[in-house]
């Protein structure tokens, strides 16, 4: 069996501090041969599962769950009530009628307390077993002690650790419980006549530390990432009902809230009018549940959009998984393609791909005529970018008008920029400068 490798942001990579706990405790739990490994830090009168390995589910625990500090096996054998080892708890009279001994089926147990370089008791090391075990207390209470002393040396970092995760918990927290991100649009021009053909939503953090790129990266580190996009999403579909039926909209969706399900979240309306791009590649592969989810989207009309292709391999194998509707070239590519003969054949190259999988490319980044002309010498249609008009809130802009009053201007529609987006002129902004829909005449599918 695989061990199970948890931490408290259930759901997200461990960082590197966690995996080489990890990695100790897996060594702890198969030296002294027991079903599960964990490492507790104590926290006022509680003491928080920080990161666990083994059968986690069996004992029906989880990492970032609470246990008493006074009641609970943990929380005695860290005061000194009980034996540091403990071979078969259902023999044992202290603990023959112990709830966590019963509920959980704690068969034995083995644990040394944690204490930082000053001298602060900062948790406890443990391993639990189903069954009783083989008692074999001095050997196995130095090896527990040896890594419970190498763990010590480490804690400060621990602490510094925890204590930002707490504080980016709260952060994340807050600005979900103040409405979320503000939603600003960036038009998506057919670059032939320089036509509006479609809108991308975008997240703005005014007044905040960091752009969109890292409250999303933060959300992610806390579990917090699905419910953070999914309340942008949300606001940026209220653009819908007075947004042109010629028209469409783009939203942005990292895998693992598409397959955590966005159909609760789109109107009847939405069949032709909406792009869902995906925002990350690293961890998609063949995923069944992300599979199934785009081909639902699907079913309801949406048409599903890749980004940053061009930029390395997982781009490429989402394109032979997903076959997306629509491709986006990372602006990495559109920067000084005209003076770089190797963008200009990857640009090439992937008009022919979405040629041959039915689907279209939508150029990100386009700032300079000279970009704008060598992307469509390319053979790609569509492209967004600051030459042809920056995002802004919708209040006053031109894509609200009608397609026939939507007359284009020499250098693109140019819709005024907010305030706080000046500082992010050179480069763009990476996280929501993202994939830019056909407009429904215009769909291929």
């Amino acid at each position: 069996m695989v061990p199970a490798l948890a931490m408290a942001a259930a759901g997200t990579e461990l960082s590197q501090p966690d995996m080489v706990i990890a990695d100790l405790l897996e060594i702890l739990r198969r030296q002294l041969r027991m079903d599960l490994a964990a490492l507790a830090r104590v926290e006022d009168e509680r003491l928080v599962l920080q990161v666990l390995s083994g059968d986690v589910a069996e004992f029906g625990l989880h990492a970032g769950a609470t246990v008493g500090r006074r009641d609970s096996l943990l929380g005695l054998a860290l005061a000194g009530e009980l034996p540091e080892i403990v071979a078969d708890t259902r023999a044992d009279p202290r603990l023959a009628g112990h709830r966590d001994v019963r509920e959980r089926g704690i068969g034995s147990y083995v644990s040394a307390p944690i204490i930082d370089g000053e001298g602060r008791v900062y948790g406890i090391l443990c391993c639990i077993g189903h069954q009783a075990r083989r008692a074999r207390p001095d050997r196995d209470g130095r090896f527990l002690r040896l890594l419970a002393a190498f763990l010590s040396d480490t804690v400060l970092d621990l602490h510094e650790m925890w204590a930002r995760r707490r504080q980016i918990w709260q952060e994340v927290s807050d600005l979900i419980d103040s409405g979320g991100p503000q939603i600003i649009y960036q038009p998506i021009f057919r670059l032939a006549d320089q036509r509006i053909i479609g809108v991308e939503a975008l997240s703005r953090f005014p007044g905040t530390r960091g752009g969109a790129q890292r409250w999303y990266a933060d959300a992610a580190t806390v579990g917090l990432s699905t419910e953070l996009e999914r309340l942008a999403i949300r606001r940026a579909l209220a653009v819908l009902p007075v947004l042109p039926r010629d028209l469409t909209l783009a939203v942005n969706a990292s895998p693992t809230t598409i397959s955590a399900g966005l159909l609760d979240l789109l109107p009847d309306t939405v069949a032709g009018r909406l792009v869902v791009e995906i925002t990350e590649h690293e961890h998609i592969g063949t995923d069944r549940h992300l599979l199934r989810a785009v081909e639902m989207l699907r079913s309801r009309g949406a048409r599903i959009a890749i980004d940053d292709i061009g930029t390395g391999y997982a781009g490429l194998e989402q394109l032979l998984h997903l076959r997306p509707d629509i491709i986006k070239l990372d602006c990495v590519i559109t920067r000084g393609i005209d003076a770089d003969a190797a963008r200009r054949a990857i640009a090439a190259g992937l008009v022919e791909v979405a040629g041959e999988i039915g689907g279209s490319v939508v150029a990100e980044g386009i700032e300079t005529p000279a970009e704008l002309a060598t992307t469509m010498a390319a053979g790609i249609l569509y492209g967004q970018g600051y030459l042809l008009g920056h995002p802004g809130p919708p209040a006053g802009a031109a894509w609200l008008q009608p397609d026939a009053q939507r007359a284009t201007v020499p250098g693109g529609v140019q819709t005024p920029a907010p305030a706080d987006e000046a500082a992010h002129r050179d480069p763009p902004p990476r996280r929501p400068d993202r994939h830019g829909p056909l407009s429904p005449a215009d769909a291929h599918r």
